[in-house]
């Protein structure tokens, strides 16, 4: 704890320009903010968006930022006014979080938040819309962050709405995956195709989310599911 309310200097990949080599260099992390979380990351995937980003296709193209948004790690502070998680306890960032007082939120058709929607894009922290937690450590010049979260770093500041608490027992290299890749497959086939049970499926791709989406369809009770790959070890895997 003797770190909690101090800077921390890590190493972080930074992006400074579209479709450059991430720079691994040593940052500052500020310490968390009254709503904020302070996570140290231990795993970190790489999805096909941080990919899109990188590659600067996205309208804001921010630069310098620390992209990730799908990891796990364990919660090394918090702020004053956060009570649901406490340092310590394994946790995975949630990029798709949500404020749970809008109407989208209240909607159960849609989880797409309109508070934490500014995470998406901004590159700033939602508490003031203003400050970003990153800088660098010769010139203490500001890092964006990326969809609220950033996880190409050892540690990452975020808004406590960005932290899921999991099982103590929980195995962080897996559970990683439940940041994105896992439960866009599984959504995909319970709330957007809405499987029942006895259907056919075919699945195109057999990768995190091809693998998520015949595990779902499993569940769901498919009577026959088809995988297509083009990759051989996916096909055998799948």
């Amino acid at each position: 704890m003797a770190m909690a309310c101090k800077v921390i200097t890590c190493k972080a990949g930074v992006a400074y320009e579209a479709n450059k080599p991430l720079s691994f260099e040593d940052i500052h992390v500020s310490p968390p903010q009254p709503t904020e979380v302070r996570v140290k990351i231990t795993h970190a995937c790489i999805c096909q968006s941080d990919l899109y980003f990188w590659k600067g296709k996205d309208t804001q193209k921010l630069f310098p930022r620390i992209l990730g948004h799908e990891g796990a790690g364990i919660c090394e502070s918090v702020g004053a006014q956060v009570r649901h998680i406490k340092a310590g306890d394994k946790c995975i960032p949630v990029w798709q979080c949500e404020c749970t007082k809008c109407g989208k939120c209240k909607s159960s058709k849609t989880n797409i938040c309109d508070v934490f929607m500014f995470n998406w894009g901004s590159g700033l922290m939602p508490s003031d819309k203003a400050t970003t937690r990153f800088t660098r450590v010769e010139d203490g010049k500001p890092i964006y962050h990326f969809f609220g979260i950033s996880v190409f770093s050892q540690y990452s500041t975020m808004d406590e709405a960005c932290i899921a608490k999991i099982n103590p027992k929980a195995e962080l290299h897996k559970i990683c995956l439940l940041g994105c890749g896992i439960p866009t497959g599984v959504g995909s086939v319970w709330n957007i195709c809405k499987v029942h049970p006895g259907s056919t499926v075919a699945v195109f791709g057999l990768g995190t989310i091809g693998l998520a989406v015949v595990e779902a369809c499993k569940v769901s009770g498919c009577s026959r599911i088809i995988g297509v790959a083009r990759d051989a070890g996916k096909l055998q895997r799948g």
